[in-house]
């Protein structure tokens, strides 16, 4: 199963925010184990090398350990993936944010569409 990547982001990075996604939905739970290396470059479809990058990115992050000779697993610190949450949750406000006022529309406007919208659901 090959992804399907964006051009305007390094596949890595993609990578790293797919993995902590799954983390923050639950896919992934604290302590599971994630594949190889060589497995993940196969199931993704990329360079053995894009994946080691994504590897230690997530282990400098501190969402991943790796034990010598049992692979690398998610951590068991549950402060360190609530702050992961927090992390992402800004990242994904600053980039909406970003994209609005790059188009043209206030902060207000679009509270008032959000909250609209939430309402009709």
């Amino acid at each position: 199963m090959t992804i399907d990547f964006s051009r305007d982001k390094p596949i890595y990075s993609q990578l790293v925010d797919r993995i902590c996604g799954d983390i923050l939905k639950g896919k992934l739970e604290l302590g599971d184990r994630l594949p190889s290396v060589r497995e993940y470059a196969v199931e993704t479809g990329v360079n053995v090398n894009t994946v080691q990058r994504v590897y230690k990115e997530l282990e400098a992050m501190n969402i991943t350990e790796t034990k010598r000779g049992q692979g690398t697993f998610i951590t068991t610190n549950e402060e360190r993936i609530v702050l992961l949450r927090e992390d992402m949750k800004n990242q994904l406000a600053e980039n909406f944010l970003t994209s609005i006022e790059a188009l043209g529309f206030s902060k207000e406007e679009m509270l008032v569409v959000l909250t609209k919208n939430r309402e009709v659901k």
